[in-house]
């Protein structure tokens, strides 16, 4: 068996990948990310794309340094990156409270897109190692939230790290009117679609 990792921090992602039962470790990439691409869908394999091969040069630096507790196996590592897009316009986490209330006001009664990007980078016990690069998009339609709503929500904290400044898995659920694609693409990691895409790679996740 190979070793699984995640190359981020987000509960929310651990969650996804607990909930259908692959074992993995979190190794979160901690490095400055850098955005050179504009196009949403472009942009989130570009980050997550950093995420999970700053995670692979650290575990190559370990093995050099500690060649005696490395048992040779396949690696996986799973790097993933969400934002929010808007009539092309790219939101990401908040900066602070204001900037939250901002980017809701501008989602308000609007339909959006979710883009998540994922890297599958794959390191062999030969040395080898590989990338699959993918997105997957969901619409999601948000009902009118008046002032009073947005500075509520707000107030919770709960907009502060999150991408769009919302969480669908949470306060903000009475807020969603429809989605249109994967859900858990909104949350944070579209696992579905992880799967299908080690499928195609002749790959099995569980038996990695």
């Amino acid at each position: 068996m190979g070793q699984i990792i995640l190359a981020s921090a987000s509960p929310r992602r651990k969650e996804l990948l607990e909930q259908i039962g692959v074992e993995f470790e979190i190794w979160p990439a901690k490095g400055e990310e850098v955005l050179t691409k504009e196009a949403p869908h472009e942009a989130v394999m570009e980050l997550a794309g950093q995420k999970a091969r700053e995670v692979a040069a650290q575990i190559k630096a370990y093995d050099k340094t500690h060649t005696e507790l490395i048992t040779p196996q396949d690696i996986m590592i799973i790097g993933a990156d969400t934002v929010v897009s808007i009539e092309g316009r790219i939101l990401g986490k908040p900066r602070d409270e204001q900037d939250a209330k901002d980017m809701l006001a501008m989602l308000s009664g609007r339909t959006h897109a979710v883009y998540t990007g994922v890297s599958l980078l794959l390191l062999s016990a030969s040395g080898r190692a590989g990338e699959h690069l993918f997105y997957e998009k969901t619409e999601v339609t948000m009902r009118e939230m008046d002032s009073s709503e947005i500075a509520r929500y707000v107030a919770t904290g709960e907009p502060m790290d999150k991408a769009g400044a919302y969480a669908i898995q949470g306060k903000c659920a009475i807020y969603i009117d429809k989605i249109d694609g994967d859900y858990n693409n909104v949350v944070g990691l579209p696992i579905a679609a992880i799967y299908r895409e080690l499928k195609r790679l002749g790959i099995d996740l569980y038996l990695w």
